[in-house]
């Protein structure tokens, strides 16, 4: 095993978007001279849990091997030491009004999960994205604007009402509207839009102007449904592992029942459009298992513990060799050498384009 050299709480190298850039500066004592290099450093931040779903702590470098596309690299850097946060917290405000009012009494819980550190910005999304609150890390801030948020209201619960006298269709006599000598005709319910892909790639956006040396993650809170986004889930997932993004999820209201949480193996649920594209997202970049919560105490616990993951994770580095085709995607795949543990890490990366 190399020597492998660790940073101070909250350091990382001096390295581009997904864990690539012109230097790799590994060595806490840059101060007493500086050699400057050509090379790629490619970060990992990787967590590891018992069979009981508990942090495992204590591991050392020679505990872990990385492959990429199928070969073994040498690590070159290491730490265990918890990272600042840079945050992007997206609500679904296309919830069912009583799983959004549900969401609204746990606020105060999620202000609390934030270190003084870390920074955070917040997200609402239905048919469209918007911004409600930019990047702080002031906790008044932040609980000002989620206590305006509670009076936005969520969609009516119960199906759509398509006939009836409480129906959108003309009086009726006899089956037929009045005035006409034809057929009633036949009303659909209409389709909301749950736009999570443009959700996403907003907060992407955002996140990738935020300083390097945090760890950016976008934490969204959600039924866990897809429909009408303009971008598609293969585009935001470039983005994202290109800026080395992880994605976690609480999953709530119909999401969270047990019939859904089957249906995430299907790719499209009628009428509901896509069920499975958060729990995709979270695994792909690795940001674990959604959490599926239905209780207020759940959904705290699963803020505070999404968030303990996220800055409490061992950061793994290696210097990738040059081939061709560099601007490929690479597959990574972390292992652990003991038995009976869970390891989740990203699956692959984008290598960032040279600078010209």
């Amino acid at each position: 095993m190399p020597p492998v050299e660790t940073v101070a709480p909250g350091s990382v190298p001096d390295a581009g978007s997904q864990g690539t850039g012109p230097r790799n500066q590994i060595n806490p004592k840059e101060d007493l001279y500086t050699i400057a290099i050509s090379t790629n450093l490619v970060q990992i931040p990787v967590m590891v849990k018992d069979k009981q779903g508990r942090r495992v702590d204590g591991l050392l470098p020679q505990d872990f091997t990385v492959l990429e596309n199928g070969k073994a690299q040498k690590l070159t850097f290491f730490t265990s030491d918890p990272f600042q946060l840079s945050v992007a917290v997206l609500i679904d405000l296309g919830m069912a009004d009583v799983a959004l009012q549900k969401v609204n009494e746990t606020y105060s819980a999620l202000v609390g999960a934030f270190s003084p550190y870390d920074e955070v910005a917040l997200y609402t999304y239905s048919s469209t994205v918007s911004r409600v609150a930019d990047f702080t890390g002031q906790a008044n801030r932040l609980t000002s604007v989620l206590d305006t948020m509670k009076l936005v209201r969520g969609h009516n619960n119960g199906p759509p009402v398509l006939g009836g006298p409480l129906g959108p269709q003309p009086p009726m006599i006899n089956g037929i509207p009045v005035g006409t000598s034809g057929p009633p005709p036949v009303y659909t319910p209409p389709k909301e839009a749950h736009v999570l892909n443009d959700a996403i790639l907003k907060a992407a956006m955002d996140l990738s102007k935020r300083e390097r040396t945090r760890r950016k993650v976008i934490f969204v809170i959600s039924d866990g449904r897809e429909r009408g986004s303009n971008a598609s889930y293969s585009e935001v997932l470039r983005v994202l592992q290109l800026q080395g993004i992880q994605v976690k999820g609480v999953v709530l209201d119909m999401g969270a029942l047990p019939v859904y949480k089957q249906a995430e193996k299907l790719p499209h649920v009628f009428r509901q459009g896509y069920s499975n594209i958060l729990p995709r997202y979270t695994n792909a970049t690795g940001g674990g298992n959604v959490f599926t919560e239905l209780s207020r105490n759940s959904i705290e616990q699963a803020y505070s513990q999404i968030t303990s993951e996220a800055r409490n994770q061992y950061t793994l580095g290696y210097s990738p060799k040059a081939v061709a085709g560099a601007s490929a995607y690479r597959s990574i795949e972390v292992l652990v050498h003991r038995k009976s543990l869970d390891v989740y890490a990203k699956a692959g990366y984008y290598p960032t384009p040279p600078a010209h």
